[in-house]
């Protein structure tokens, strides 16, 4: 049976390839809009710029491949198959991860009212127990010790001030010390 082109792996790696190059430019120009800080020879905008640049070689290079194996596919070629649905409600994969970009969205909206720490926790509990972590114990300490160890890293060692939210007086107390 012969597939269509545009239904094939080769074709939805093209327009996978060519929506994150949208995004990747948008995410650039975002960019210029972080403050920049003076006497600084790294400003803040580098990090997420050179992320940028990482994935934008790997999309031109997905781009460019994509568009060359469309042009000589033959029937043979794996990437000629037909390509899988991106349906929630077929895939139970993709219904998860459109779970988690949804959480990702309420993550960044109460990152400032609730603090990292709390929206990290409930953060890290609910992806552990989508990828199949059920030990309460392991769940609950692994949720609660990561984001605050990372919080009293980037706070005390690194002098980066990150939200506390509704644990502010836990700031309090670490300033004490």
């Amino acid at each position: 049976m012969k597939t269509k082109k545009t239904g094939t792996k080769a074709f939805a790696n093209l327009i996978v390839s060519i929506i994150l190059l949208c995004f990747e430019i948008w995410i650039w120009i975002q960019s210029n809009s972080i403050k920049t800080a003076k006497n600084a020879a790294v400003q803040p905008s580098a990090f997420p710029r050179i992320m940028i640049i990482g994935m934008g070689i790997f999309t031109v290079i997905l781009l460019v491949q994509s568009i060359i194996r469309l042009g000589a596919m033959k029937e043979t070629d794996p990437l000629a198959e037909k390509a899988e649905t991106l349906n929630p409600v077929r895939d139970k994969g993709v219904l998860a991860a459109l779970f988690v970009i949804a959480l990702c969205a309420l993550y960044v909206y109460l990152f400032k009212s609730l603090g990292y720490v709390v929206v990290s926790f409930f953060l890290c509990g609910i992806i552990m127990w989508l990828i199949g972590l059920r030990s309460p114990v392991k769940l609950i300490l692994i949720s609660l010790l990561v984001p605050l160890g990372m919080w009293l890293i980037f706070y005390k060692f690194l002098t980066v001030n990150i939200p506390m939210g509704i644990l502010q007086p836990l700031r309090e107390l670490v300033d004490m010390i």
